[in-house]
């Protein structure tokens, strides 16, 4: 790894940045690196019927799980305040993150490829990508990769493989159960054993003996692999 004293992780959704970056923001955030995972939209409750009173609490539920699986990861997090139903426009949504990585001062940046079959997650990668392009224009060297999730896996092709210990996995796996639909209470997606598989797979992939994740480089950002 790199040394990257400012490390964040982008994510559509909560847990998106958690499933992303998490493995990363862990190493870096033992190196002393100040670590962030930003989350753009919070879910909503989906009953119809559902009382303002308990879509806010279901909200603060969300903004608490946050929290908690951040500091789990060694960082802290933040919400940009959107939701899905009115997102600014891509130069907007891109501006205000280019702003944000400059007066952060962000070294590394993890967020979605752009293979989704959820539009939040494209939008998120497109307006992260634009952001980081324009600062490379202007000399930043900030860095840019591609995490995995099992929403975005059309076209991606890992190219940088981080080995992850047992005590990092069970780190990673601890913050992602601060998570209500990570342990399946939310819907019915195999969250676990999905995930638990893919570290191995991986690993076999890059022929470590241990779990492993992959990553993406912004190839069409970097003009090299660093």
């Amino acid at each position: 790894m790199e040394i990257a004293k400012r490390v964040v992780s982008i994510g559509a959704h909560s847990l998106d940045a958690e499933l992303l970056g998490g493995p990363l923001i862990l190493k870096y955030a033992k190196q002393g690196s100040h670590c962030t995972l930003i989350h753009v939209t919070q879910g909503r409750l989906e009953d119809p019927g559902a009382t303002e009173e308990e879509k806010q609490a279901y909200l603060k539920s969300l903004l608490d799980q946050n929290q908690r699986a951040a500091k789990a990861l060694g960082g802290d997090t933040i919400w940009l305040g959107y939701v899905s139903s009115s997102m600014p426009s891509l130069e907007d949504f891109a501006r205000r993150l280019e702003g944000y990585f400059e007066e952060e001062k962000v070294e590394l940046v993890i967020t979605h490829w752009r293979g989704s079959m959820h539009p939040r997650h494209i939008n998120t990668h497109d307006a992260v990508t634009l952001a980081v392009k324009h600062l490379r224009k202007k000399g930043n060297p900030i860095r840019l990769v591609y995490g995995e999730t099992f929403e975005d896996l059309q076209g991606f092709i890992p190219q940088a493989y981080y080995s992850l210990s047992s005590g990092e996995t069970e780190q990673w796996f601890e913050a992602l159960k601060e998570y209500q639909v990570f342990k399946g209470e939310i819907n019915d997606f195999p969250y676990i054993p999905y995930y638990t598989t893919n570290l191995k797979v991986r690993g076999i992939e890059s022929g470590n003996d241990c779990n492993t994740v992959g990553y993406m480089y912004a190839s069409q950002i970097e003009e090299r692999l660093w």
